[in-house]
This record gives C-alpha cells, sequence and structure tokens, in this order.
C-alpha cells in the first residue's frame, strides 16, 4: 500500500494533454438529450454495468486517505482505464455526467474531505446522486485531488443541467440563469460565452478550436429548440457531434436519451448505431456485472450481447489503454495494477 501511495504521489493520474471534446444538452417537449464527442489518442473503450448496493472504497491518495460507501444507484458507464474509473455514464434515475479536458482547472489542496481522481469521482456520483443539486452538495464532503485538469457537464432526468469546474481551488458551477448555453468544450463556461457575444450564429471566425466548437454546437442547439422538424432529438443530437468532430480524434460519439433511459453510441471504427437500454438490465446487487467492448462489427440494440465481466480481461483492456496513450501519458504499472485490483474488490453490501 505504501508503495503504490508513493507512486499516486509522484505521477498525475491520467494527466492527458488537450485533445478536443465537446458535450451539450437539449431539452425540447420534455424530451431530454445529452451529447458527447470524446476525442483522444486511443479507441480502446469498454462499457460496464454498475450494480446498485456495492460496497466500494476509493483510491488511495494522498498518503493512502480513502473512503467507503455503498451504492444507491446501478449506472452504464463507458471505461478506458478500467471498470469505476468511467470517462463518463448515466445511472438509473437518469443522471449523466461527463468529463473534458480543461487546462484552467486547479483542484482544492489538501483538507479533510476525502479525495478522489478525476475519473472514480465520475463514479461516487453516478453511485450516490440521482440528481445535479444532490452532485454538487457533495462538494462538502469529497473533492476531487489533483490529477488530468478536468471540467464535467452533467444533467438530470428533471431536466437540470450544470457545468462543474475547479478554478483556483475552488468548485465553479453554472446552472440555471448563469447557464445560458447548456454547452461546454475545453474553454472555461465564462471564457467560452465571451466568445459570442453576437450570440451563436455569429459568422466571424475563431481562432481557438475550442471556442469555434462551443459556439457551433450552441448554434445547432439553438437551432433544434426553436425550428420544427421532424428529426428526433437523438438524430440530431448525431447531427451536432458530426459538425464538431475532430476527424480521426473522435474515438465516440454518445447520446443519453435520458427520458427513455436509453444510451446511443459510435465508434470511430465501427460507425453503426449501438443502442443500450438501461432499464433491460437488472442492476440489483446479486446480479453479476457485465461488460461490452465497445469496438464490435454490430449495431442496433446490444444488451444482449453484454458478458459477465472477466476482472482478468478489465486489467487487459486497462492496460491496453494506458499503452495506446503512452504518447501522452506514463502511468507505472503497479499503479495500473492497483486500478485493476480496486475493480475486482467490489461486493455486495
Amino acid at each position: 500500500m505504501k508503495k503504490i501511495c508513493l507512486l499516486l504521489a509522484g505521477v498525475c493520474l491520467l494527466c492527458l494533454p488537450s485533445f478536443a471534446c465537446t458535450t451539450f444538452f437539449i431539452n425540447k417537449d420534455g424530451q431530454l438529450v445529452f451529447g458527447r464527442n470524446y476525442d483522444w489518442v486511443t479507441e480502446t473503450g469498454v462499457v460496464h454495468t454498475n450494480l446498485r448496493d456495492q460496497v466500494k472504497t476509493s483510491l488511495p491518495l494522498e498518503n493512502g486517505k480513502t473512503t467507503s460507501w455503498i451504492s444507491k444507484w446501478g449506472s452504464v458507464t463507458f471505461n478506458q482505464y478500467g471498470k469505476e474509473f468511467p470517462n463518463g455514464g448515466m445511472n438509473e434515475k437518469g443522471l449523466v455526467i461527463e468529463l473534458m479536458w480543461l487546462d484552467k482547472s486547479e483542484y482544492p489542496k489538501t483538507d479533510e474531505r476525502p479525495p478522489f481522481s478525476v475519473l472514480q469521482w465520475i463514479q461516487y456520483q453516478l453511485d450516490n446522486s440521482s440528481s445535479v443539486d444532490e452532485v454538487l452538495a457533495t462538494d462538502q464532503m469529497i473533492r476531487v485531488s489533483n490529477g488530468a485538469p478536468q471540467h464535467y457537464l452533467l444533467a438530470d432526468g428533471n431536466g437540470n443541467v450544470a457545468t462543474i469546474e475547479f478554478l483556483e481551488g475552488r468548485m465553479s458551477v453554472h446552472k440555471g440563469k448563469d447557464l445560458p448555453y447548456p454547452v461546454l468544450s475545453n474553454s472555461t463556461y465564462d471564457e467560452s460565452i465571451k466568445a459570442i457575444p453576437n450570440g451563436p450564429a455569429a459568422t466571424k471566425e475563431l481562432k481557438d478550436n475550442s471556442l469555434e466548437r462551443f459556439r457551433t454546437a450552441c448554434s445547432l442547439v439553438q437551432q433544434y429548440q426553436h425550428v420544427s422538424t421532424s428529426k428526433s432529438a437523438v438524430d440530431f443530437a448525431f447531427d451536432i457531434l458530426g459538425n464538431v468532430a475532430q476527424g480521426d480524434f473522435t474515438k465516440w460519439s454518445i447520446v443519453y436519451d435520458i427520458t427513455n433511459k436509453k444510451i446511443h453510441f459510435r465508434t470511430n471504427r465501427y460507425a453503426e448505431e449501438k443502442i443500450i437500454d438501461i432499464n433491460a438490465f437488472d442492476l440489483s446487487c446479486n446480479a453479476k456485472p457485465l461488460s461490452f467492448d465497445m469496438n464490435q462489427h454490430i449495431s442496433g440494440m446490444v444488451n444482449p450481447s453484454f458478458q459477465t465481466v472477466s476482472f482478468e480481461k478489465n486489467k487487459q483492456k486497462l492496460m491496453l489503454a494506458f499503452k495506446e496513450s503512452q504518447s501522452q501519458v506514463h502511468i507505472p504499472v503497479e499503479l495500473q495494477e492497483a486500478m485493476a485490483l480496486l475493480a475486482s474488490q467490489t461486493k455486495c453490501k
């Protein structure tokens, strides 16, 4: 344990460079949809089911300090770096959380709150929160520790949406009237809004790729809100993702249909649309956790293609993703093994 803690203190967990990602939220006539492009150097990815009533423990950070909890809600997550460390996902209550790179992120300094890695923080929230407000309230109890500079867009089944950023060591939130456009890319939200003083339809070319994607997504979201069309919210969300895609760097395009608790996604290698129905899974404590390799030549409803989680395969995928990312990030093997081990240690309460 001491060796692992020293490694955690000596490296930046998932210190990834500023590759472009884009997220947005649509609420039209009660149809709630959340879109996300994941742009990165490796396409390795696994979809996991996560069960309720599971006893879990955080990864040891900052001299081994951890905390434990029992998951309240089941979820489906998209993971590159192992089960329990998702890039994003949705739980059975309709809460969606996704992260993006933000160079200006500055996490809270060490205090009495238990620290979390930027990825396991997502799993903790999906395990324990049913709404945006519940996520925000956890800032009093836990904190994101030093690691990759990220910020988050989240939405829930009641149509609430918020951004979470960590600036100058404190959580900064935009929601309600402070969030005129439910869109986020790789600039702070305040910087992004200033880039469109004449509204999202402004045509002046922007030199900043992040701000350009933000403005494009804002314009298209607003267009869908105000124009009569027969196109479904899910299909229009994929259109938006196509407009802000970054060529081969866009590895995954995901659309969360929050209203119907379904997830639609495509990968760069396999463009066929795959659909996951969260309600069709048994997410009870005594069920078996399931997984699905994202890169398969298959389309339509993929629930039947999920298989029981193999913790050995989870470790293999985790290490493959790190290997394929090594041009941008180096994580010691000992730390990779610790992340793999943590997933196998969850148990029914």
